[in-house]
């Protein structure tokens, strides 16, 4: 069984129909309907101590549902959950001191007070000592690069500095097990790199399992080896990025530099030709024709240079939820 184990996992809500108008509004009011609403359904997986998992999906694919009934704040309709060897929705003592829950639009430091405050609240709530909280702060605030940021009102933090000291209030009692919901939404590209950059250290050093959700395909690449893909509810994929490339993107990208100009005409029977500019060329390939348009190519043209890459992976992630492709 794993660190983190899901079977079957689902979650159904009752949704009030409301019918526009007056007399909806009575009929609403009298004798209310209800529809029922899959948020999750029956996913299933396992993850494993120390791993760093990327779980993607668009708005409303049943992503935060799903780590709301992994840390316990909401109950499953159907399905198993243990964490650490613990079920979720009983919110025991451990299973609190083993977890954190960051969500990137969502804080829990007081607005007016210095983050520092906020801190021995949590301090207090968690049992630390003073010189276990002292010990802590300084470590976390060293990796964060927060410096003397921690005795400043939490209004007067830069956004990027208020989301290091969240980060910092969420891990000081040292969890093991870490669901990220969009930690880095609404930072800059370097505020961003510094939380990816904390991330990878807190895990390397503590061996912390983490499970993160993002819209930044940049917080994945950087972070996770493996990812989770959710679509309407339903896990979709299940593996490593290289391996959801081979599984979803089912061409290759071909740049090719000639020793002449050539027209979109000549390059017509060679794949779908996404650009030309002058000499230099890039061309859409299925995989089963990767090795013979090549061939074709170094064969009827005087080709100076010639790259095979695979595309980004933002675009191959946005294909598969675009499609929903199983």
């Amino acid at each position: 069984m794993g660190f983190i184990q899901v079977d079957g996992l689902g979650k159904r809500y009752q949704v009030a129909v409301k019918e526009p108008g007056l007399g909806g509004t009575l009929r609403h009011f009298l004798r209310r309907q209800y529809r029922t609403v899959e948020a999750v359904k029956g996913v299933s997986f396992t993850i494993e101590p120390g791993e760093v998992v990327g779980f993607l999906g668009p708005n409303g694919a049943g992503k935060t549902t799903t780590l709301k009934m992994l840390t316990g704040l909401i109950h499953p309709s159907s399905g198993q959950v243990t964490v650490a060897g613990h079920e979720p929705f009983q919110r025991k003592t451990d299973f609190l001191k083993t977890i954190t829950l960051v969500m990137g639009q969502k804080q829990q430091l007081l607005w007016d007070l210095p983050a520092l405050d906020s801190l021995r609240i949590n301090a207090a709530i968690y049992g630390l000592s003073d010189a276990v909280f002292r010990e802590r702060v300084n470590e976390l605030s060293e990796m964060l690069d927060l410096g003397s940021k921690l005795s400043q009102p939490v209004r007067k933090l830069s956004l990027g500095e208020r989301m290091k000291a969240e980060m910092l209030a969420a891990l000081l009692h040292r969890p093991q097990v870490l669901f990220l919901d969009e930690p880095t939404l609404g930072l800059d590209v370097n505020a961003q790199v510094a939380v990816r950059d904390f991330l990878r250290d807190y895990n390397q050093r503590y061996q912390a399992t983490i499970l993160l959700t993002s819209h930044y395909m940049a917080d994945i690449t950087a972070l996770c080896r493996r990812v989770l893909l959710i679509h309407q509810g339903q896990l979709i994929y299940d593996g490593d990025l290289d391996g959801l490339l081979n599984r979803f993107a089912p061409y290759r990208e071909v740049t090719v530099e000639l020793a002449d100009p050539c027209d979109a005409n000549q390059l017509a029977n060679y794949g779908e030709l996404e650009s030309l500019e002058g000499c230099t060329a890039s061309l859409i390939v299925r995989r089963e024709a990767l090795t013979a348009i090549v061939s074709r190519l170094l064969t009827d043209f005087q080709v100076q240079d010639l790259t095979i890459s695979d595309p980004p992976v933002e675009e191959v992630i946005g294909r598969v939820f675009a499609t929903g492709a199983r």
